[in-house]
């Protein structure tokens, strides 16, 4: 089950993208992948990316600092700073492209993308399966940025159900 959508009345600062996807694990081992470095690695990102690089210190106000790789070669770096974190429920972060150093940049093919999102990720268990609900918001966006990031929800929502592809097959297999 996918589900993406864009409601502008539930955040003010521009719309906010929503996705949701129900695994077939229970909401302990969803949480683990989702928050442990060595199992991240294992499916994080696009379909046919790989993590060469990791740094994972998970609790409030430590980060998440990675490189991604295409197929071809091409690395791009990301960020998360952990702003909440509730066990098995809830992960609160802000999201950022970065440099090898872990500085803020911009999104390597948008000058205009919002350069720091505000990133809730809810687990919720019912019968041995696990809804994974991830929502996104521009965080302190100028209005060319919200209005970039609200024209990408289709190309989020493809992203993203790439990356939950990912994680349904590596959950598969733990």
């Amino acid at each position: 089950m996918n589900k993406a959508s864009g409601n502008p009345g539930q955040n003010p600062a521009g719309g906010l993208f929503v996705i949701s996807r129900a695994f077939d694990a229970p909401r302990d081992l969803v949480w683990r992948a989702w928050t442990e470095r060595d199992r991240l690695m294992q499916w994080f990102g696009p379909k046919g990316f790989t993590m060469p690089v990791a740094r994972l210190d998970f609790r409030p106000g430590g980060t998440f600092h990675y490189c991604m790789q295409s197929p071809d070669g091409h690395q791009m770096w990301g960020k998360f700073v952990y702003r909440e974190i509730v066990a098995l429920e809830r992960i609160v972060l802000v999201n950022s492209f970065s440099d090898e150093a872990g500085g803020l940049t911009r999104h390597p093919m948008s000058a205009t993308w919002p350069l720091e999102m505000l990133s809730t990720t809810t687990f919720t268990e019912q019968g041995g399966r696990t809804t994974l609900t991830l929502q996104w918001a521009p965080l302190n966006a100028t209005e060319a940025e919200r209005k970039t990031f609200d024209g990408a929800h289709e190309g989020m929502k493809g992203g993203w159900t790439g990356t939950f592809d990912q994680l349904a097959a590596y959950l598969a297999k733990a």
